[in-house]
């Protein structure tokens, strides 16, 4: 379910303001179970963004917008970034 009133091209400059910043990643995997991690927004592409964790043993992911505006990606700044 989509959730908000959020435009994907809202998403699309919301998500581009986060590029090359450090965030914390929580992603929905269902049934109760979450992974979050940081990492660094690293590529906004035209239907998909890339987050490379901080951990040295995980390697890139994406996600897409419809992702985040479902809610099963939630992203959030570190502190200590600002945007």
């Amino acid at each position: 379910m989509i959730k908000g009133t959020n435009r994907i091209s809202e998403v699309k400059d919301m998500i581009a303001k986060l590029k090359e910043k450090e965030v914390q990643v929580t992603f929905n995997q269902g049934r109760n179970r979450y992974i979050s991690y940081s990492g660094k927004l690293t590529g906004v592409y035209q239907a998909l963004f890339t987050v490379t964790p901080l951990d040295d043993y995980k390697g890139n992911t994406t996600y897409s917008y419809a992702d985040y505006m479902c809610g099963i990606v939630k992203l959030s700044l570190k502190e200590g970034e600002t945007s």
